[in-house]
């Protein structure tokens, strides 16, 4: 049996406040109900994700164990806006070790981490293609960040997306492009044009 109750706190969190829960992004809490599970009353904050379609019920009292947290600060926020601006750090490890520890910042729910995966994975027009699970999880961290922006900033999801790419444009070159540039630079060789 499910029970309903009106707009209450619970935990610090109430309901219609948007939360991120950590694996799966930001999402909004519609309701607080009281289940009967197994002869036990349990107190269940009631999660829709409207982009993912989800619902999720999870046990007020196991909501720190999960680390579902409120939405960041504005500092906080603005504190992985700039990591955006920062200089790519790619480890020089095998990708799928690197793919475990990018899946696993994202899904941390860590604001300042996922920001570190959209730097480190985002691709200028100037650099090579990235691979298929690269792009992925590219697409993945983006899309956390882009919500949980939109959420914070009060503006739609493609203009977050825009103020993340804004940034990032902001930061230093990277990649091939730039190594190509330093070489043509150390050549003392004229350039000849074809006829």
């Amino acid at each position: 049996m499910t029970v309903k109750k009106n707009a209450q706190t619970r935990q610090g969190f109430k309901t219609n406040e948007y939360i991120v829960y950590p694996s799966h992004g930001v999402g909004q809490i519609v309701s607080i109900e009281e289940q009967d599970i197994a002869g036990f009353k349990l107190e269940l904050f009631v999660i829709t994700f409207e982009k993912d379609k989800m619902t999720l019920r999870v046990p007020t009292a196991k909501i720190a164990q999960v680390g579902m947290r409120k939405l960041a600060e504005p500092e906080v926020m603005a504190k992985a806006m700039e990591v955006l601006k920062g200089r790519a750090r790619v480890k020089r490890t095998m990708w799928s070790r690197r793919a475990q520890e990018y899946e696993a910042k994202i899904n941390s729910g860590d604001l300042i981490a996922i920001s570190e995966v959209v730097r480190d994975l985002f691709r200028s027009d100037a650099q090579p293609e990235q691979s298929y699970s690269e792009r992925q999880l590219y697409e993945q961290a983006l899309d956390r960040m882009a919500r949980e922006l939109a959420a914070v900033e009060r503006v739609v999801e493609t203009e977050a997306v825009k103020l993340i790419e804004a940034q990032l444009a902001k930061g230093p070159r990277r990649g091939p492009a730039k190594a190509e540039v330093d070489d043509a630079d150390e050549s003392d060789e004229p350039e000849v044009e074809a006829a």
